[in-house]
């Protein structure tokens, strides 16, 4: 997706989007996100305030601490 859509779908300017280091891809002469990588930004960031219950899964295969 191109920047300014970008931008909006995390909640950041497009300045703070430009400056974060995410990869981009080539769409004929434009530049654009992969809204992957976005999401895989997104999952990254802390949680504020209470974690997240983890599911029984996740406990299994170590994805969080039981």
């Amino acid at each position: 997706m191109p920047t300014p859509v970008a931008a909006r779908y995390i909640g950041v300017s497009e300045t703070k989007l430009r400056g974060l280091g995410l990869p981009r891809k080539k769409l004929g002469g434009k530049r654009v996100y992969d809204r992957v990588d976005l999401d895989a930004y997104a999952d990254r960031l802390p949680y504020e305030g209470a974690q997240p219950e983890a599911d029984e899964c996740d406990k299994l295969f170590g994805v969080v601490a039981s």
